[in-house]
């Protein structure tokens, strides 16, 4: 059985590049509400640190690579005003995912899992 995935992406962004990069992430956000596979999508920006954080939560793992696959040409928008510190996953993501994060992984990103003892999310479309 599946079970839902917590996502977190901590980033630095590129001094000088803030505003760009706020633009950047409203545009992809505004993408994923409206065709992405994830049941929560939020970037919260620390302005003082220039930190963001992008916190997903998907269904599972396939959740995650039609994220990535959808998603690739607003992220790589983003991507250009940001270097990824540390990727934080809560749940048990497949070998798929975990290959895609070898990249990151190779350039210094720490990427973490921490695997799911119990819980439930009770999400739904009514707001």
């Amino acid at each position: 059985m599946s079970e839902p995935i917590i996502f977190i992406t901590t980033s630095q962004i590129e001094a000088g590049a803030l505003d760009k990069c706020k633009d950047a992430f409203f545009k992809s956000v505004e993408f994923l509400e409206a065709n992405g596979p994830q049941l929560l999508a939020a970037v919260c920006v620390d302005e003082n640190e220039l930190r963001a954080h992008s916190i997903q939560v998907h269904q599972d793992s396939e959740s995650i690579l039609a994220h990535w696959q959808l998603s690739d040409p607003y992220m790589r928008d983003v991507m250009q005003y940001l270097t990824t510190t540390r990727v934080d996953f809560y749940g048990q993501p497949n070998e798929s995912v975990m290959e895609g994060m070898r990249r990151l992984s190779s350039q210094g990103t720490v990427i973490s899992v921490t695997p799911r003892l119990v819980g439930f999310i009770r999400l739904s479309d009514k707001q």
